[in-house]
């Protein structure tokens, strides 16, 4: 560390705090010196010639003279590979027992001395040096896995590799988790590293907080989804493609993925997008479904510092007719941000005020961070270290980090022992009156002015009893703290679905709940990266984010905190928050006019829960995100694939947001069909470019011609709003019902529209023929 940091460092935590930050630095950087030993003398490795190949129900495996390679296909086309003898499981990421291999397909020989895999939807060819080529039925390659090459150490460890990849000309990246440049990942090298960015953060920064080697690509052969399962420190270099002009040759598209240890092993899943993230869900878990009530809007602020200063803002909304549905609490109303406590002097009754709020309909919502206070007479510390809860160095002590309370002790989320034991305080939370809690610095974050604000690498952890270390652990530790609240909250509540979700995590998190950007700055590339997150990330089976509308730090104008209010209120969490030092995020303090146009779009959002429901319902029966780009119907779309400023809201809405100040008209790349401007009602045909009104009281937003939306109507009941299909053309839509917040069974319901002697008629479409419809219907575009 040189004085600049020191300086820095000072002034980000204090004197006092600054020194402790540097001395808990140099301690982790000693931990890895004395744990971690140098590398050393390593040998390379590739696997070498084809030898003798072992055929097995869906595949089998194939061995070189320096290596073994597993191929398995299951009966829904999804593949696996291995190098090594590394196996499905153990894996964080998947949710049980790897899917059944297809008994009808296994090992064969292939040409030029390689083996293939034929199965109904997928084949797997195999080549006499290694290299795994992944197919369409029709022979097709959708994906090209070079020959793997190892570095193990002379002396013993962790052996690292890369894997270089090809994919077609023409194809695009999406997805390694959450990334601010996205939605499509251009050429770059991307970390596979779960990271606090040192503050808040903007559009291009690299890494955040979610990282996940998952490649969604997207090309003319077809989709796929790539998943390298291996949570260790790594990086991901894309390089996209050139088609050849005239009789040129076409340079495909590559990627090459480099780990610093782990096993070399990966699953592909292939299909329509549809298909892929039903795929990927059936393999790594079903999203968790949030409470109806977590789909309204929602405020927090860092900083309330008083029951006095919630209640005044709660009012501030009923007052204005505004809806709320959920106020959340952060860090400082904790007694000095000690999780699992309350500055009983600033909220001398939260239990009262939890009640009070709900009964206006406001839900609290209780930020918890995974840091321990390492101070005896803390109850929670006393009881973790009672119970040998914490990370601990090589020599038995325990690993020590600085955060918000000071000296902290971190949880070991991957022993089953502590997260069982951390998911029975959630208890203390409820009994506050809480009624949901979303996870913070769960990376997990140890300040400092140099260097990973984390863990050392050195950190030993349980890893499911098998033993390991932090390098291992690190990203996966978000994830793991999410499945022991998750799992602590149902057996607390059994009768209602937790409501949870984390800053921080990784492949599978969809199971315990979502997520939201964290700290993104306050600016129009701040709004335009809030976008890219939830796309990415819905694109990776996390179908439930948002951003902090308004950006965390600073003060937004007025204009940029309405369209990104606009924007939010189109996104599946709309929550509202803002740091200790930044400006408020009430609507109401931005002036009259940014007041008005709030309250329609929170209008606008009410109106549309039901539309919500029924997306969240579809996400964890389909694995399909509620936000999903605008090529998700068409991949073959080239001009839809480079589209990367609006997005589909479920099949029946495309929103075109604003992403740069000073907006009242946009160009919207619209998919093939007939879509409705939803405010004027304009009929436009796609595919194409069109330019729409966007001004500052509205963001385009268009309807599939023929969809079939449920929203609410007269007196809260639910209606469907129907938009005239093209004529001589069909529509339709699925509708879900709320059926409370607990876990009772929901009934899909479809409808279809369609011209019959000149008006537009609306069924239901169930197994035993069609039905009347018994709900109020809406007919719109009718004259467009």
């Amino acid at each position: 560390m040189d004085g600049r940091e020191l300086v820095r460092s000072m002034k980000v935590f204090g004197s006092v705090q600054g020194l402790r930050a540097v001395r808990a630095a140099w301690r982790q950087r000693r931990a890895d010196a004395r744990g971690l030993p140098p590398r050393g003398r390593e040998r390379a490795r590739v696997p070498g010639p084809v030898g003798e190949a072992v055929p097995a129900p869906g595949g089998g495996t194939v061995h070189f003279a320096r290596s073994a390679l597993r191929i398995s296909v299951s009966a829904g086309g999804t593949v696996f590979w291995g190098w090594d003898g590394a196996e499905p499981l153990p894996s964080y990421a998947l949710a049980g027992e790897p899917p059944e291999p297809d008994a009808r397909a296994a090992l064969e020989p292939d040409t030029d001395g390689g083996w293939r895999v034929v199965s109904e939807r997928v084949t797997v060819a195999v080549s006499r040096h290694g290299a795994v080529e992944v197919r369409t039925p029709g022979g097709v390659v959708l994906r090209r896995d070079l020959p793997p090459r190892w570095w193990e150490p002379v002396g013993g460890g962790p052996a690292r590799w890369v894997q270089r990849s090809e994919v077609p000309a023409d194809a695009r990246f999406f997805g390694l988790g959450g990334r601010s440049g996205g939605p499509r990942l251009r050429n770059g090298s991307y970390r596979l590293w779960n990271t606090d960015p040192h503050g808040s953060f903007s559009a291009g920064d690299d890494p955040l907080y979610i990282t996940m080697p998952v490649q969604f690509v997207v090309s003319d052969a077809g989709t796929h989804l790539a998943f390298h399962d291996n949570s260790w420190d790594g990086r991901v270099t894309l390089t996209e493609g050139e088609e050849g002009a005239g009789s040129g040759h076409d340079r495909p598209g590559t990627s090459e993925v480099r780990m610093d240890g782990g096993p070399l092993r990966c699953w592909v899943v292939v299909g329509t997008p549809a298909r892929v993230l039903h795929g990927w869900a059936a393999l790594t878990g079903a999203p968790a479904l949030p409470p109806s009530w977590a789909l309204g809007p929602q405020h927090a602020r860092w900083g309330f510092g008083s029951e006095r200063e919630v209640r005044r803002v709660v009012d501030g909304y009923r007052k204005r007719d505004l809806p709320l549905s959920v106020l959340h609490l952060d860090i400082d109303h904790y007694d000095r941000h000690q999780v699992f406590t309350v500055d009983r002097e600033r909220f001398p009754d939260l239990p009262g005020l939890a009640a009070d709020l709900r009964e206006q309909g406001v839900r609290l919502v209780s930020i918890v961070d995974p840091a321990v206070k390492a101070e005896p007479g803390n109850a929670v510390y006393d009881s973790g270290s009672a119970a040998g809860a914490f990370v601990r160095d090589g020599r038995g002590q325990e690993v020590r980090g600085l955060v918000w309370p000071g000296e902290c002790a971190y949880p070991d989320f991957t022993d089953p022992a502590v997260r069982e034991w951390w998911g029975g305080l959630y208890e203390e939370r409820l009994a506050q009156g809480f009624s949901g809690v979303w996870h913070d610095m769960n990376e997990p974050v140890s300040f400092a002015p140099f260097g990973d604000q984390t863990l050392p690498r050195s950190a030993r952890h349980a890893l499911e009893g098998r033993g390991g270390d932090h390098r291992e652990a690190h990203n996966v530790y978000g994830l793991t703290m999410a499945r022991a609240g998750y799992e602590g909250l149902c057996r607390l509540r059994p009768a209602e679905r937790p409501f949870l979700f984390s800053r921080s995590g990784w492949a599978g998190m969809q199971r315990y709940g979502g997520t939201w950007s964290g700290d993104v700055s306050t600016g129009w590339p701040g709004l335009r990266a809030s976008l890219s997150l939830v796309l990415g990330l819905g694109l990776c089976g996390v179908p439930y984010s948002g951003p902090d509308v308004g950006g965390f730090d600073g003060d937004p104008s007025p204009e940029l905190f309405l369209r990104w209010f606009q924007l939010g209120a189109w996104l599946p969490l709309f929550r509202t928050h803002a740091a200790i030092d930044a400006g408020r995020r009430e609507p109401w303090e931005f002036g009259p006019e940014v007041l008005a146009h709030a309250r329609v779009a929170l209008a606008e959002r009410e109106r549309l829960r039901p539309y919500f429901v029924t997306l969240a319902r579809l996400a964890r029966l389909t694995g399909a995100p509620y936000v999903r780009p605008v090529w998700w119907g068409a991949p073959e779309d080239r001009a839809l694939r480079d589209c990367e400023d609006a997005f589909l809201l479920g099949d029946a809405l495309l929103v075109a947001p604003v992403l740069s100040g000073g907006t009242d008209r946009r160009a919207v790349r619209l998919p093939r069909g007939r879509w409705y401007d939803t405010a004027t009602g304009r009929a436009y045909e796609g595919p194409g470019q069109v330019l729409v009104d966007a001004p500052l009281s509205r963001v385009p937003v268009l309807a599939r011609a023929g969809a079939v939306i449920p929203v609410r109507g007269w007196g809260d009941e639910l209606e469907l709003e129907v938009w005239a299909p093209a004529v001589g053309r069909t529509g339709g839509g699925l509708v879900v019902r709320d059926t409370g917040d607990g876990w009772e069974p929901a009934e899909i319901e479809r409808y279809a529209s369609r011209w019959a002697d000149g008006r537009v008629v609306v069924e239901r479409v169930t197994d035993d023929g069609v039905r009347e419809v018994e709900l109020p219907v809406r007919v719109r575009g009718v004259d467009g």
